[in-house]
């Protein structure tokens, strides 16, 4: 069994935002495979769906707690339902990566994301496989500032440009295929 980890915010303000493309990979997984819809776990506040890819039982896991306190579902389902750190794979965006390259990194620490400085946090344990997604700002999505003087937080909350947006389906589609790596 794995147990996959989209990260994000709940609601439709944060919908399209670049921190939610976890969720948005999750999503996609989901309907890729035939998933059922994701119910919410009020006691874990989690939104989870089940189902079998290449022949192993698959949770999707989308936190209904912010950003910053990803870690409280992260710890509840890593406790209720018998997953451990090794089959813990957290999906989220990475403001240090150029929009929508993807890295593959395992243990290793926060970079600064507050969702997976929330997750060691409640684990004790930086010991799990990671997929980030860049969304790093370009001149174009910035403004015309130069992307260095922006700060990550208020970033983040921002929509994908136009441009981009265009380019995510492709960017998505990649990161449903690179879970198959941890599997």
């Amino acid at each position: 069994m794995f147990l996959i980890v989209g990260l994000g915010n709940p609601g439709l303000k944060f919908k399209k935002t670049r921190h939610n493309i976890g969720f948005r990979v999750l999503d996609a997984l989901q309907k890729e495979n035939n998933f059922p819809k994701f119910k919410l776990n009020k006691k874990a506040k989690v939104e989870v769906t089940k189902g079998e890819i290449n022949n192993k039982v698959i949770f999707l896991a989308k936190p209904q707690t912010y950003m910053n306190n990803s870690g409280q579902a992260v710890k509840f389902l890593l406790k209720e339902s018998g997953f451990t750190e090794n089959s813990l794979i957290i999906v989220h965006d990475d403001f240090d990566l150029p929009c929508g390259e993807i890295k593959i990194v395992e243990n290793s620490g926060s970079g600064g994301h507050h969702g997976i400085e929330s997750i060691i946090q409640s684990l004790g344990t930086k010991n799990f496989k990671r997929l980030k997604i860049g969304v790093r700002p370009t001149i174009e999505t910035s403004g015309g500032a130069s992307p260095v003087n922006l700060k990550a937080e208020d970033f983040v909350l921002k929509k994908f440009s136009k441009n981009e947006e265009s380019h995510l389906a492709e960017v998505i589609k990649n990161a449903t295929t690179q879970h198959a790596l941890f599997l």
